[in-house]
């Protein structure tokens, strides 16, 4: 059975990388479907080597909206006595690491009931910490309400009704979304971000399709995540 399970993503910082290289650590402005998946494997206690459960996870559909868009900050970073490639000595190395302050996200996984089941059990008592792209970037309230889980609607349904997560003055202002979506789909746009391998020396993604839309919501008051 299809079912969908909505989660609140809050932190004061979060990072959610997609083309990070050398020494520019980027983020994207919502949640990715790599960051989103590492997270419920840390929860679930599953091995990066684990390719097979993983590959599992990584078959959820994602569904994010913005309930607050966050704002993009740079931390200036150095780090001292890094060995050089060659062996022969250390050096110095800055880089400039991007992250997300004050955002805050509802984030929907589709799939099957009986899986999901699972990934709520593991959020509410994780196997390792959670964090939202680096250790450091760590949650300001539970990922799943009191008595949340999955819900027998698809992720779409789960947007348009699930109360805001923050409480608005204004009524009806609408909020950006980011749904999985089939290739090929009219007005989608790529997303390299599907995880294949999370291991140390073989870190892969595939392209997803996505689709950028919006919700407008009427009622007021707080969400449910608390």
């Amino acid at each position: 059975m299809i079912a969908s399970l909505p989660l609140c993503f809050d932190g004061p910082m979060q990072s959610w990388g997609i083309r990070s290289r050398g020494i520019i650590r980027d983020t994207m402005p919502e949640p990715t479907k790599s960051g989103v998946v590492g997270l419920m494997a840390a929860a679930m206690g599953i091995d990066r080597d684990d390719d097979a459960a993983l590959a599992e996870l990584a078959r959820l559909r994602l569904a994010v909206r913005v309930d607050r868009e966050g704002v993009m900050e740079r931390d200036y970073h150095t780090a001292q006595n890094v060995p050089t490639t060659q062996g022969t000595g250390h050096r110095t190395v800055v880089s400039e690491r991007y992250y997300l302050a004050d955002a805050l996200f509802l984030v929907v996984l589709e799939g099957e009931e009986s899986m999901l089941d699972r990934v709520a059990a593991a959020v509410r008592n994780p196997h390792w910490p959670l964090s939202f792209g680096r250790k450091a970037y760590v949650p300001a309230r539970p990922l799943l309400e009191p008595g949340g889980g999955p819900e027998p609607e698809p992720a779409e349904e789960i947007l348009k009704r699930h109360q805001w997560l923050v409480r608005r003055d204004t009524p009806a202002e609408p909020l950006r979304t980011v749904v999985e979506c089939p290739p090929g789909t009219p007005g989608a746009e790529v997303r390299y971000d599907q995880p294949v391998s999370f291991r140390a020396n073989d870190r892969r993604f595939a392209a997803r399709a996505v689709r950028i839309g919006e919700v407008v919501l009427t009622g007021e008051g707080a969400g449910r995540c608390s």
